[in-house]
This record gives C-alpha cells, sequence and structure tokens, in this order.
C-alpha cells in the first residue's frame, strides 16, 4: 500500500451544544508543513492537533481548516462595569461645570456609553471541547488518509507499467550492443577491403580494433545497475509504507545510468532507446513526487 501526497478528507460533527467541521487537503511537498486556519477559540489546540496529524500523515503540504458554532444559550453573560460608569459620570459633571451647561444624564442614556454593559463568554469546558475537536479531526482524516491511498494505488500501477517498459528498453540494449559490434567488424573489414584490394586483411589487428571500439561502448555494467534499480523500485512499490524519498533517490540513480548509455552509444538505435529511456525515468521521477 503507497500513498498519494495528494489528498482530501472531510468531516462535520453536531451535537446539541456545539458543531465542528473540519477540511484537509494536501498538496506535494519535501516535508511535512502543516497550516491551520480555525477560530481563535481554539488556537490553544493548536500543538496537539499538529501531534494529532502526524499520527496520519507523513510527508506533504497540508492545510487544515475548523469552523466552530457554539449553540449554548449561556454561552455569553452581561457583564456591568461600574468603574467605566462611574469614569463617565466624572466627566460629565466636569463638563456640566465647565461649560454652565445641566448634567442632564440618565441611567438609560449612560447604560448605552461603551464599555459600560458588555457581553463575556462564559468558561467552557476543554476537555469537552477538545473530545468533541478530536473525534471530528481523527474522522476527516481517516477520509483524507482513504483519499490518498486510492491516489496512491493508482499511482503504482501506472508507475509499473512505466518500469515494465523501461526493462524493455533494457533489454533491447543488452541485446543490441553484441549485433552493433558485428555490424562494427563487418563495416572494418569492408573498408580494409577497400583500401588493401587483395592484399591480405591482418585479422588481429581488425579484432583488436573491434576490441577496443567494444572497450568504448561498452554498456554492460550500466545496463545491469539499470536493471537493478527497476527492480528495486518495483520491489519497494509492492512493499508499501512511506517511500518517497527512497524511490526520488532510485530515479536519480537510473537517470545517471541513462546518461552515461547515451555518451557512450555510437548506434542510432542505442540512442534512440536510450531517449526513450530516459524520457520513461522522468516521467517516473514526476510520478514519483506525488507519493508520501
Amino acid at each position: 500500500m503507497i500513498k498519494s501526497m495528494t489528498g482530501f478528507g472531510r468531516c462535520e460533527m453536531a451535537d446539541g451544544n456545539r458543531k465542528f467541521t473540519v477540511e484537509i487537503k494536501s498538496v506535494n511537498h519535501r516535508y511535512l508543513d502543516v497550516n491551520i486556519k480555525m477560530p481563535k477559540k481554539l488556537n490553544f489546540f493548536e500543538s496537539a492537533i499538529r501531534n494529532l496529524l502526524k499520527e496520519y500523515i507523513e510527508r506533504g503540504k497540508v492545510d487544515v481548516f475548523i469552523s466552530y458554532e457554539d449553540y449554548t444559550e449561556d454561552n455569553f453573560a452581561l457583564k456591568y462595569n461600574e468603574d467605566v460608569a462611574a469614569q463617565y459620570l466624572v466627566y460629565l459633571q466636569q463638563m456640566s461645570e465647565k461649560f454652565g451647561i445641566e448634567n442632564d444624564i440618565r441611567v438609560s442614556a449612560l447604560s448605552r456609553y461603551p464599555e459600560v454593559f458588555t457581553m463575556e463568554e462564559q468558561n467552557v469546558d476543554e476537555k469537552e471541547l477538545w473530545a468533541g475537536l478530536e473525534r471530528t479531526i481523527r474522522s476527516a482524516a481517516e477520509q483524507f488518509v482513504e483519499s490518498r491511498i486510492a491516489e496512491g494505488e493508482r499511482l503504482r500501477s501506472d508507475l509499473i507499467e512505466k518500469l515494465k517498459g523501461m526493462l524493455a528498453y533494457v533489454d533491447y540494449i543488452e541485446e543490441r550492443s553484441p549485433q552493433m559490434l558485428q555490424e562494427y567488424r563487418q563495416r572494418l573489414e569492408e573498408k580494409v577491403q577497400e583500401l588493401l584490394g587483395d592484399k591480405q586483411i591482418d585479422d588481429a589487428r581488425i579484432a583488436m580494433e573491434v576490441t577496443i571500439f567494444a572497450d568504448k561502448i561498452c554498456v554492460d555494467e550500466e545496463t545491469v545497475r539499470l536493471r537493478s534499480h527497476i527492480q528495486s523500485t518495483m520491489d519497494t512499490l509492492n512493499a508499501g509504507g512511506g517511500m518517497g524519498r527512497k524511490l526520488d533517490f532510485i530515479a536519480q540513480e537510473m537517470n545517471r545510468e541513462a546518461n552515461t548509455i547515451l555518451s557512450k552509444a555510437n548506434d542510432l538505435k542505442i540512442s534512440d532507446t536510450g531517449i526513450n529511456l530516459k524520457t520513461d525515468i522522468e516521467k517516473v521521477r514526476e510520478q514519483i513526487q506525488n507519493i508520501e
């Protein structure tokens, strides 16, 4: 089982007192980067939320959106600020004496002055609040992981097909290399025959030239390593678990071997195959970037 780094999960839970809504979505990222947007009232849960998400997510740029609604009627309480009211009265009396005007302030008017009466949010039970929030986050995270697994399986199938195609390219290069040497020897003999005419051809000299040429174009080590890297990638994909960083490293090694094969290629067919091989390796690397 492998997981994509692209995923989405959503959960909404409500009871008689409150409602939580949690949405989680993610895209590719080298490390785990969590960005949480939630009401200020829930800010003191941020550390707990991050630790909770680490149980479900290893890598990715993750955006978490949390909304909260409180239905309790006694959630707010009216508070009378006597000191504030007293200050207003003192300054109003000073104004009356300073400007010689009647101080006609009434209780109904004073009560409407700013901060004389305020609505204060009552303290809530943090354990009860966290219990509801945690349930909602876990449910959203489980959906999020399921979507990552589903996308990961699609990625795995696509990667396996590409890797099989790459093995076919390696098979062709290994089959073509001996043929290329035979063709080179034949061309060399024809060229020498053309130059020497009826004179005796030195077979030893021809063999030496072919050996030197073979040494320059030999890609046996590269194809063996490349085949090993491809098989290792397949095995890792089938094993499952967190593998994105490992696969990225293997893909870099495959690309290095393909570049070496292309640099040694002295044959159009091998060059074309090497280019196709390198193209598929790049496609695999792009896909691997989506794996957690």
